[in-house]
């Protein structure tokens, strides 16, 4: 999972405990690779490398760590980082310990206080995304232009809007993965993702005015398989897969063209089409991100997980 880990070994002589843990924390590098997603891989790197960096600035021993060390640190991070993310350096400790199975810090008295103290002085509430409601939805659609990388994204927000889609997730969606229903309408099977890291796959329903965007963008860009939505060069053809740090970059282009003020447009982000999951209807009754039926009747659960792909729809026209 590590490129190298972050606890090097002290200049000490190292006990029999010690050179055990160290080991042990080899192993789990070595073996955890594609245990936990990419993302998460990445946030425990980071988490550990800085931990194990201000641990050396300050002379102080990483892993294992003393109670007072990890509740130093959080002391120290409160002052400069936002709390989210000092709980999140907080639990990736708290991982690293329960791998070597050493005694964990983290879970002490003197790092429970640290965190309390940071919570009384800069707060709990972190900041929301602005959530990606119907009307919105509908005026940076209809403000979009008439490129082939407007009609990209006009598909990609309303996809993402319909199936309450992650980042992550629209990046990683393939054209074989849109089955179209009678009702005209479509069902999309969502692979993996952040609740689904073992690829059981998850089933939404797109509305059928988002299946005709999509329809567009497809036909327009001459795409007939493989990932659904591109990249789009400057000279207007379709390229590799969207980067999923790219979702959250158009979704405040198209807020710009359609002259929201200032402040809407950085409240957008790549988890805007998930804020306010609960309340967020289309017109007829259904929710947003609703599984795959039509829009009226019960209002179905957010998503539908099934281990297979979904039947009784047919392929796209394309």
């Amino acid at each position: 999972m590590f490129v190298e880990t972050p606890f090097d070994v002290p200049e000490r002589p190292q006990s029999n405990g010690e050179a055990a843990e160290a080991e042990a924390l080899g192993r789990f590098v070595q073996a955890g690779s594609g245990a936990f997603s990419d993302n998460t891989e990445r946030a425990l790197r980071s988490d550990l490398a800085i931990y194990a960096a201000w641990c050396t600035e300050h002379g102080l021993r990483a892993l294992p760590a003393a109670q007072e060390t990890v509740a130093a640190f959080v002391d120290a991070m409160g002052e400069v980082k936002a709390p989210a993310t000092v709980r999140r350096y907080v639990t990736s400790i708290d991982i690293a310990h329960r791998i070597v199975a050493c005694a964990n810090a983290a879970k002490s008295e003197a790092v429970r206080l640290a965190l309390k103290r940071m919570h009384r002085r800069k707060g709990r509430r972190q900041d929301q995304a602005k959530g990606l409601t119907w009307p919105l939805r509908n005026r940076l659609l209809d403000m979009a232009g008439e490129r082939l990388i407007d009609d990209r994204n006009r598909a990609l927000l309303a996809v993402a809007y319909d199936g309450m889609l992650r980042r992550s997730e629209l990046s990683a969606l393939q054209v074989p993965d849109l089955f179209e229903e009678m009702d005209g309408g479509a069902t999309l099977l969502v692979r993996r993702s952040k609740t689904d890291q073992e690829g059981e796959g998850e089933i939404v329903w797109i509305a059928p005015d988002s299946l005709a965007l999509v329809y567009v963008w497809l036909e327009r860009a001459g795409i007939a398989d493989g990932s659904l939505f591109r990249s789009v060069g400057k000279g207007g053809t379709a390229g590799g897969p969207l980067p999923p740090g790219q979702v959250p970059r158009i979704f405040k282009a198209m807020a710009r063209a359609a002259e929201l003020p200032a402040s809407a447009v950085d409240g957008l982000s790549g988890h805007s089409t998930r804020g306010g999951a609960p309340g967020r209807r289309r017109p007829g009754g259904a929710p947003a991100g609703g599984a795959a039926r039509p829009r009226t009747g019960p209002a179905p659960a957010s998503r539908c997980r099934r281990s297979s792909m979904p039947g009784g729809g047919s392929r796209p026209p394309w």
